[in-house]
């Protein structure tokens, strides 16, 4: 009976160290380190799991491309090296955490995932710099905040899913409280410019302005009743 007890607590402590193991092969980690141990490996693998069109907009330096949300996704993967480390990253975090999933599931060995994708990749100044304006200027950002009204500027973007859950209810505020705050949406993708200067690192982002003035900040979703609360 003791031996029968052994036995089974062997095994189930096996089992947890195997599940362990498996977990352990993605690790998500910040721009900087993300960058480092890209410099340190040979030939690293870097996969942008986004679409063609925003890895055609941007991408990491010798990145190649393969659209989790692509019905090929699988077969382009299959053609890595699955015994060495690959780093992916997406627009901000939810696609490449789906992506490491899967690769895990394939067999990949050692997965590196950039926390915050190319959002905070951008607002931690790793991109390449350039002087080229994608999307309104500061300049243009300035004027859209009204000194006699509240203005509500949302940074969304079209892949980001409770971007996409907010969306009818803000725009239905567009219309609905004109008399009480002006409401701008901004895509996210076509306004690279002015994400980087106010250092938005995700999405949906939702910045309040009362003469011109940030009075409240948020992150990530919010319920339409919460919202409104803000905006009273």
């Amino acid at each position: 009976m003791k031996l029968y007890l052994l036995s089974l607590i062997f095994i189930c402590l096996l089992t947890v160290n195997c599940k362990g193991q498996v977990t352990n092969k993605t690790e998500t980690i910040p721009p900087t380190v993300f960058a480092q141990k890209i410099k340190a490996t040979s030939n690293a693998l870097i996969l942008d799991v986004r679409t063609p069109a925003e890895f055609s907009n941007q991408h990491i330096d010798n990145a190649v491309n393969a659209d989790w949300n692509g019905d090929d996704f699988t077969i382009k993967v299959q053609k890595f090296d699955k015994t060495k480390p690959i780093f992916i990253y997406c627009m901000s975090g939810g696609r490449s955490k789906k992506a490491a999933a899967k690769l895990e599931e394939l067999g990949f060995s050692k997965i590196y995932d950039l926390e915050g994708g190319i959002l905070k990749w951008n607002s931690a100044g790793m991109d390449i710099p350039s002087d080229k304006i994608i999307g309104v200027s500061s300049k243009e950002y300035e004027e859209l905040l009204l000194p006699d009204k509240k203005v509500l500027v949302n940074f969304y973007a079209e892949w980001c899913a409770p971007c996409k859950k907010m969306a009818p209810y803000i725009k239905k505020m567009q219309d609905e409280m004109t008399d009480k705050v002006r409401i701008v949406r901004l895509n996210a993708d076509e306004n690279k410019t002015i994400l980087k200067e106010l250092k938005i690192d995700e999405l949906p982002t939702l910045i309040l302005y009362e003469n011109k003035e940030i009075k409240w900040k948020h992150s990530g979703f919010i319920s339409e009743e919460d919202l409104k609360k803000q905006l009273k």
